[in-house]
């Protein structure tokens, strides 16, 4: 049996996976026990998304009208209703629907009737709040199909806490990473120094710490020192696994869908009035504009050091006629120099610059000539994969430190993708 929920937060407050933790507690006190629990991120370019668009599904054993009821009476427990955009979404199934549907919802774009066809051909109920929208990500939740799964554990704050400053202990999460890197990511910035695994919105989330494995979560999770958490959770998760991401395979890129691609520069980067970092890629007969945003610091230095007939492979979301880089693959990189005046053919002296269009002369014997000495310079840049700082990565966005992407010949292999 699966029970899938979304969109019950707010900027505000609330979040999904709490409710999730909460109703596994009432469920499993109902005995209905409770196999997983799957934290399940959708297209992260979603206009009504909250935060990181996450929806959620649990694997329980017992009566589906029982455990429908249940989940639907938490939602309207501690679900924002009031809040402004917050559109709950519960589904009850006794098997998981196809997993189109899930891979369009993390890939492209779904309505809620199309959601509502899946759930009826299914034999689901359902029940939709404030306009329903949750549905849609309720439904991709139960239909999720985690052919690379990954992990990760989530501590609560006691309700008497909420929106108060956390108290989490910084150096015990850097001592986490230490421990337990490159099999949980995310938790510091290294680079940055600075935590990332520990939110700023008045949400319950204390903290979170990602994994390939629940030992490694835990072994990591022993070292942080925090205030009390009130319950904590092991999800089932999709983060860390490039899902959303598409081929281009040609034709006009579409506004919000996360491609990757590959093309050779056709002008040098050039840095805009706030720090972001821009440059025009070649992809046969088109162009498309990719940019680093200020938020992904030193990711910057390395897109400034690429220059014109570089190829390269570019992943990130299309948004606004622009690809909003995540991380990218440098290939062939071009030889670049600079010009001088030559040596002279007939005495060897350097020559100097005859003037404008004249070429070189001699100033030692008189000789002359038309062409300068280009001088090869050694690049900074190497080939291969760069990306963005664990500070500014998406949450479905595959770190390095798992290995290079699905796509590119390792871990394992990505589903087809449902658009193009």
């Amino acid at each position: 049996m699966l029970l899938g929920i979304d969109d019950t937060d707010s900027p505000a407050g609330m979040c999904t996976t709490y409710l999730a933790a909460v109703l596994r507690r009432r469920l499993e006190r109902a005995r209905l026990p409770v196999r997983a629990v799957r934290l399940i991120r959708l297209n992260p370019n979603v206009q009504y998304k909250t935060r990181g668009n996450a929806a959620v599904a649990l694997d329980f054993e017992g009566g589906l009208i029982s455990g429908f009821s249940l989940a639907c009476s938490t939602v309207e427990d501690l679900a924002e209703l009031g809040a402004e955009g917050t559109s709950p979404g519960v589904v009850a199934v006794d098997g998981p629907p196809p997993p189109a549907f899930y891979w369009k919802a993390v890939q492209d774009f779904c309505e809620i009737e199309e959601a509502v066809d899946v759930l009826d051909e299914a034999g689901a109920l359902y029940r939709g709040y404030c306009g329903g929208r949750g549905l849609i990500g309720a439904t991709a939740a139960v239909a999720s199909d985690l052919t690379d799964p990954t992990y990760e554990v989530l501590a609560y704050r006691e309700p008497a806490r909420f929106g108060t400053p956390r108290e989490v202990d910084s150096d015990s999460l850097f001592r986490a990473d230490a421990a337990t890197f490159p099999h949980t990511w995310d938790t510091v910035d290294r680079a940055g120094r600075s935590v990332v695994c520990v939110p700023h919105t008045p949400d319950p989330v204390l903290f979170g710490i990602r994994g390939e494995r629940p030992g490694w979560l835990m072994l990591a999770r022993e070292e942080v020192e925090s205030e009390p958490p009130s319950i904590e959770e092991v999800f089932l998760t999709n983060q860390g696994t490039d899902a959303h991401l598409v081929p281009w395979t040609g034709g006009p890129l579409r506004d919000g869908i996360s491609y990757y691609l590959e093309g050779t520069l056709a002008a040098s980067p050039t840095t805009a009035r706030g720090g972001h970092v821009s440059f025009l890629l070649a992809t046969g007969d088109s162009f498309v504009s990719c940019m680093a945003f200020e938020p992904t610091k030193g990711f910057r230095d390395t897109v400034r050091a690429l220059t014109i007939g570089d190829r390269v492979l570019v992943c990130g979301s299309f948004k606004r006629g622009t690809i909003n880089l995540e991380k990218m693959r440098v290939g062939l990189i071009s030889a670049m120099s600079v010009t001088k005046p030559p040596h002279c053919a007939r005495c060897g002296a350097r020559m100097t610059s005859a003037g404008r269009e004249k070429g070189y002369k001699c100033r030692t014997c008189g000789g002359r000539s038309r062409e300068p000495e280009m001088v090869p310079v050694a690049r900074s840049l190497t080939p291969g994969w760069y990306e963005v700082p664990s500070s500014a990565r998406r949450h479905l966005a595959r770190p390095l430190c798992r290995g290079p992407p699905t796509w590119d010949g390792g871990g394992t292999k990505m589903s087809p993708p449902a658009t193009q």
